[in-house]
């Protein structure tokens, strides 16, 4: 259903597809989201925003916690298990922090009430080939297939759009997450190779030496935006 479509609350009650805080669903309808609170219904809309330096510690702990249930297997559980969230918080602490330039990417977070249900990463014109990286995309997993991912995908593609000089993007996901992947083709992705996954932090010692990554480009973010 397009955001312009109105919501209709009287009639039928709007179906819930997750969970949200304790003792609340939540359900997408309409662009927003439909709370059911002790047997009323609120209409709350969806914000997105760009990050800013005192989202570091959310941002950190919900990357950190999708790492943990989908990377397992191709990262070491040493690092999961352990390291996972400190480093993390030290990457996005840079990439947010107040003196840092960042002319050259985009964080942008979803919101429903100051909670951050998910985010997406992108560094503009990152390679000559294949345009710009949307180097993190994660939903919190209460919240997978709520159309959230959707359209932080399609807020990085109209901010390629208006940023880079190359319109083309692309991103790397673990050969062994098939989810994600059909995720992306449905929106226009295509396979076109794939590589041994890069170790976070440069550090070996926290990917298993097995795994690999494919990467997933699109010739023209304007086609995400036009589909959505």
């Amino acid at each position: 259903m397009s955001a312009s479509a109105k919501p209709r609350l009287a009639g039928r009650q709007p179906s819930v597809r997750g969970r949200g805080a304790p003792g609340e669903d939540q359900a997408r309808h309409a662009g927003c989201w439909v709370s059911r609170d002790k047997g009323r219904f609120l209409l709350s809309p969806l914000a997105f925003r760009t990050a800013a330096s005192d989202d570091v510690d959310r941002i950190a702990a919900l990357h950190a916690d999708s790492w943990r249930r989908h990377y397992r297997g191709a990262f070491a559980d040493s690092f999961l298990d352990g390291d996972v969230e400190a480093d993390r918080s030290a990457v996005w602490s840079a990439r947010l922090a107040p003196t840092a330039d960042r002319s050259g990417s985009a964080t942008i977070l979803a919101e429903l009430d100051d909670r951050l249900l998910g985010f997406i990463h992108v560094a503009f014109d990152d390679d000559p080939r294949w345009g710009s990286l949307i180097d993190n995309l994660h939903v919190r997993h209460d919240q997978r297939r709520t159309g959230i991912g959707r359209q932080l995908l399609v807020r990085g593609a109209m901010a390629v759009t208006a940023r880079a000089i190359n319109h083309g993007m692309y991103l790397w996901v673990l050969a062994q997450n098939v989810a994600a992947q059909r995720f992306y083709e449905a929106h226009g992705g295509a396979v076109t190779e794939t590589e041994p996954t890069h170790a976070p932090g440069g550090d070996p010692s926290r990917v298993n030496g097995a795994s690999r990554s494919l990467r997933i480009a699109w010739s023209d973010a304007a086609r995400v935006v036009a589909a959505d």
